[in-house]
């Protein structure tokens, strides 16, 4: 793990990068299953996926991105079938960032479509609305989608104003990035889900007709992440 962490550092400086915006986080196999897991000390097991939570600061302004990568260079069936899981959330999240949307919108959109597909692969049982209602999701899904993001890595800014989700509005900036977290030992779920953590994050400005993925020249799809894992 910090021997990725070290690489990542060292592409961040060549480039003129030389501050981060947080410590990075480099969490294999279970340890992706921890959501500020910083010790990044564990070796990599090629049957593992790894995921990286890591930004870099430039010209004083803050990024912050979340890739999920196989160890081994192809994601298993049930990696795959999550992982997919959580990009379709984040889709259908970052559809909903456009001014005059409240800043709710994309949580919601992420929590639907995380909720229904976990019904879909039999982690989650009964009706949509209820689980929702319920925040049943919650045991694999426990964090909001996203944050303000600027010239710091959770940026200043009210997310309600007078009780009210504030909307969004041309400029400002934020990450959208649902996940699914199963660890080992988790009771009542199959095996072959256990010991799986998922995040996919992107940095989004909102436009004056929609929205804008700063980080989109990171790839994030399957058939991407595994071409590029073959390099």
């Amino acid at each position: 793990e910090y021997q990725l962490e070290a690489a990542f550092l060292h592409e961040c400086s060549r480039r003129g990068a030389r501050q981060q915006a947080y410590s990075p986080i480099v969490g294999g196999g279970n340890n992706a299953t921890v959501l500020h897991y910083v010790d990044n000390t564990d070796k990599l097991e090629s049957k593992d996926l790894v995921l990286i939570d890591a930004g870099c600061e430039l010209d004083y302004y803050a990024s912050d991105i979340t890739r999920t990568f196989p160890v081994g260079g192809t994601f298993s069936k049930p990696q795959a079938q999550l992982y997919q899981l959580v990009l379709d959330a984040q889709l259908a999240a970052i559809r909903q960032v456009k001014p005059g949307n409240a800043y709710n919108a994309p949580h919601k959109a992420a929590v639907r479509t995380l909720t229904r597909g976990l019904v879909r692969l039999g982690l989650l049982k009964g009706q949509l609305a209820r689980l929702i209602r319920e925040e049943k999701y919650k045991r694999f899904f426990m964090h909001g989608t996203g944050h303000w993001l600027g010239m710091d890595v959770h940026d200043v800014g009210d997310y309600k104003i007078d009780g009210h989700w504030r909307q969004l509005e041309p400029g400002m900036v934020l990450t959208i990035e649902p996940g699914l977290y199963i660890p080992l030992g988790s009771k009542g779920v199959a095996k072959k889900w256990q010991g799986i953590g998922i995040r996919i994050e992107d940095d989004i400005l909102v436009t004056k007709t929609g929205h804008e993925v700063l980080s989109a020249d990171a790839p994030k799809t399957i058939t991407d992440i595994e071409a590029i894992m073959k390099t």
